[in-house]
């Protein structure tokens, strides 16, 4: 496995991260993974790594990159807690739909530099907070993203006018949305409602509920984690990546191990 520590210009400043990819020249298919709102740590860096290793270029942004470099938690924040609430704030904040339209271009663009990747399309996954995001980068650059990921999203459908379910048409990627039981970010009728915009969008999708899966259960360092659903989820995602980035002509290499 290669790791590089990289830096993206943006329109509005420095982003800083990590790029994986599998030992060889490749080139290989590009990924692009959104951290959830406790930004890059040991979990998202071997969540990238095992992304990579089934033949892909991972790009591990720091999307918070406005507010700070990781880790972006003070070590003796618990979840829940007023320290951790008013830190949430502070990265959210800058991340406005603007902004994050602002970056749709620069993270794929990066990407497509690299002579390590492929020439087609990318995909992308996010979790909690950033699956809206991935969602409304995909909207924003819809020739440049062939897939989108989300995981335990939260606020996919609201009556807000920034709703990211809003965005659908615009979104020519094929799409995969993991739900969690319970979750007060993205409750049941949340979601029925995202899966009728869905269904009216007419592209192609998958949107399921994951049994017993609480918000989160795919981070090993939550509370939440659910092993056996964790895999599921990366099931998920490696299926869809791989019928969605290999397509004939991407002049991209499988990975062997």
């Amino acid at each position: 496995m290669i790791e590089e520590e990289i830096e993206i210009r943006t329109a509005d400043g420095t982003a800083d991260g990590f790029l994986f990819r599998p030992d060889g020249a490749g080139p290989w298919p590009g990924v692009i993974h959104l951290t959830d709102i406790f930004g890059i740590r040991p979990v998202s860096v071997d969540l990238s790594k095992r992304i990579a290793s089934e033949g892909y270029a991972v790009l591990l942004p720091n999307i918070f990159y406005r507010t700070g470099k990781p880790p972006l938690f003070p070590p003796d924040s618990r979840h829940g807690d007023e320290k951790a609430m008013k830190r949430f704030q502070e990265l959210v904040a800058p991340l406005t739909p603007d902004a994050i339209e602002r970056d749709a271009s620069a993270y794929p663009d990066f990407l497509a530099r690299q002579d390590s990747v492929g020439s087609g399309a990318f995909g992308i996954v996010g979790y909690c907070f950033t699956g809206g995001v991935a969602l409304r980068m995909a909207a924003t650059c819809p020739e440049k993203f062939a897939a989108v990921a989300s995981f335990h999203g939260g606020r996919l459908f609201t009556d807000d006018p920034a709703s990211p379910h809003l965005l659908l048409p615009r979104v020519k990627a094929r799409l995969y949305f993991g739900h969690a039981v319970e979750d007060r970010s993205m409750p049941k009728e949340a979601i029925e409602k995202f899966d009728r915009a869905l269904a009216a969008w007419g592209g192609q999708y998958e949107s399921e509920t994951y049994d017993d899966a609480r918000h989160g259960w795919t981070m090993s360092d939550s509370a939440a984690y659910n092993q056996p659903q964790a895999e599921r989820a990366f099931s998920k995602l490696r299926d869809l990546f791989a019928a969605t980035l290999r397509s004939e002509g991407s002049g991209a290499k499988t990975a062997t191990t």
